[in-house]
């Protein structure tokens, strides 16, 4: 069996973003039930509900371990955890800031592509992190590989990584600021996940649908799949933000080639969106955007959500 456990549900800033007076966030800060709060994006899998491997370390990732008792060290020894390893889908200062919250000398397998793995080698901070006690690994390109702890004891879950359109993170964009482009050879990846038979695919980022990416989520158990914004140009309407979401290399939700309209002809049992950006009406439970993803067959996700496969 896989169990998964959504850790965050929100895109970068998380839900409310803490210098966001818009109108959701506004809600959210509020208590409202109908804006309930989202931190920044990462799952935990396991397949014995006993050692759980996290994907991306969201710079929320010490609140949401608190949140989660699956995740609580165990009485009887005065350090330990079942965090037995971390496997990251990008370079993203959201995927990869939690990181820094692991370095109290617990040992636990490192998993990413060629370059997530050479931004951490670029940055000395990461060297926090004893590679003694922490071994970095890389994940091979389409090619399944057992999840392992530290001493290479296996997990039971078996993953694939495969590229998905996106881009470079932010920081490496360069400082005019200028458009680098889509990218599609690794710098973004999502992952198939699997034990006892059942497949769950993470993709928290997708620039575009391409014909294999679709081949491959086809017939999928569950999907939880980039929601970061309903509409392209939403940051801008807002005022939030300069860039459109296929800048910051996001499909929209709505448009005659977003989310929603490309997976009509995309059969996958289970739905959910993540990765959900604080302007996106979505969160909202009494919206009209919410309402028609819905319809539309998709789940919208909140932290602490559990799926049992």
């Amino acid at each position: 069996m896989l169990r998964a456990i959504i850790l965050g549900a929100g895109a970068g800033g998380g839900f409310p973003q803490w210098n966001s007076a818009g109108p959701g966030c506004l809600r959210a800060r509020a208590g409202d039930p109908a804006a309930p709060p989202r931190s920044q994006c990462a799952l935990a899998v396991s397949a014995d509900g006993e050692r759980w491997a996290l994907v991306n370390a969201s710079p929320d990732l010490r609140q949401q371990i608190a949140a989660t008792p699956a995740l609580h060290p165990r009485p009887g020894v005065i350090r330990n955890s079942p965090l037995a390893a971390v496997v990251l889908t990008g370079g993203e200062v959201d995927t990869i800031a939690g990181l820094l919250t692991l370095r109290e000398r617990h040992p636990f397998a490192l998993y990413g592509a060629p370059p997530v793995l050479e931004v951490l080698a670029a940055n000395g901070i990461f060297n926090a992190l004893n590679p003694a006690l922490v071994p970095r690994r890389t994940i091979p390109a389409e090619t399944p590989f057992a999840i392992a702890d530290a001493d290479g004891v296996p997990l039971g879950i078996t993953a694939e990584a495969f590229a998905v359109p996106g881009k470079v993170p932010l920081f490496a964009e360069g400082p005019d600021g200028a458009d680098p482009g889509r990218a599609d050879d690794g710098e973004t990846i999502g992952l198939a996940l699997s034990a006892g038979g059942a497949r769950l695919l993470f993709i928290p980022g997708c620039a575009a649908m391409t014909p294999a990416l679709a081949d491959r989520i086809r017939g999928a158990d569950t999907l939880l799949f980039d929601g970061t914004l309903f509409a392209d140009d939403e940051m801008i309407a807002a005022g939030a933000g300069p860039k459109t979401g296929a800048r910051m290399g996001h499909m929209s939700l709505d448009g005659p080639v977003g989310t929603l309209a490309v997976f009509r002809d995309i059969p996958v049992r289970r739905r959910i969106l993540v990765h959900i950006n604080n302007t996106n009406p979505i969160l909202l439970a009494d919206s009209p955007e919410r309402r028609i993803v819905a319809e539309a067959g998709w789940e919208v996700a909140e932290d602490g959500m559990e799926i049992s496969l």
